[in-house]
């Protein structure tokens, strides 16, 4: 191409140019090439803070539309979870659903509602029943289980936490696939017995103490409503 073309081409069009940063590093480099090492180029320097800016940008751009995106996937695959569980109606198929439907659309290996009695063994034959969901544990084991025993935790409707279940654990067989949980605490009610939801994740990071606990709050107040109209 003939100078004077190029120099046209350019001039017509110059945020090419600008907006081409291997060009604009090339023209800077040559710049630079001409004044000679002992010459301070405030001009190059700013340039190259405005790139490591623009970079700093381009980052956090991606950042919040990856996490935009992912509340996205997460809040559409929290209400297909819950129109799912309000499609039986017969109580045990509600909680045998919730362990295989539900527990499929949420992505998770175990699913299981934990309820507290304080009579020892009045239970068994419930449990017995659904054995897939239920599990049915002494007054105070909830607390005790999702606080490990330490005392002045402040108290959270869903913990997240990335750990292996002990012995004492509401998963049962499936614990020896659990890597994080999310423990969501119920109410059912003033005279009942507190509850919990325990789902538990072979993939260790789908459960961390950093995660937002709006939607599985949300989950939990569903389920409370509907097992108190079971409860009913």
């Amino acid at each position: 191409m003939e100078r004077d073309d190029l120099r046209e081409r350019i001039l017509a069009a110059p945020e090419r140019i600008l907006e081409d940063r291997e060009v604009m590093r090339a023209l800077v480099g040559a710049e630079r090439g001409t004044t000679g090492g002992k010459i301070v180029d405030l001009r190059g320097i700013a340039m190259e803070r405005l790139e490591a800016r623009l970079d700093r940008l381009e980052d956090t751009h991606r950042s919040v539309i990856a996490a935009a995106y992912e509340n996205l996937a997460g809040t559409n695959q929290v209400h297909r979870a819950i129109l799912r569980m309000l499609d039986p109606v017969d109580f045990e198929e509600f909680l045998h659903n919730l362990a295989t439907d539900v527990a499929a659309i949420l992505r998770v290996e175990s699913i299981r509602l934990v309820l507290e009695s304080p009579e020892p063994g009045s239970g068994d034959a419930l449990e017995a029943r659904l054995a897939d969901i239920l599990s049915i544990r002494p007054e105070g084991w909830i607390d005790a289980y999702i606080d490990g025993g330490r005392e002045g935790l402040p108290w959270r409707t869903v913990t997240l936490r990335q750990a292996v279940p002990g012995e004492d654990n509401p998963y049962g067989e499936q614990a020896q696939w659990v890597a994080s949980e999310a423990l969501v605490r119920l109410d059912f009610g003033p005279g009942r017995q507190a509850g919990m939801i325990a789902m538990g994740a072979e993939d260790p990071h789908q459960f961390k103490p950093s995660q937002g606990t709006d939607l599985l709050t949300f989950f939990g107040g569903v389920f409370e409503r509907q097992m108190r109209r079971w409860l009913s």
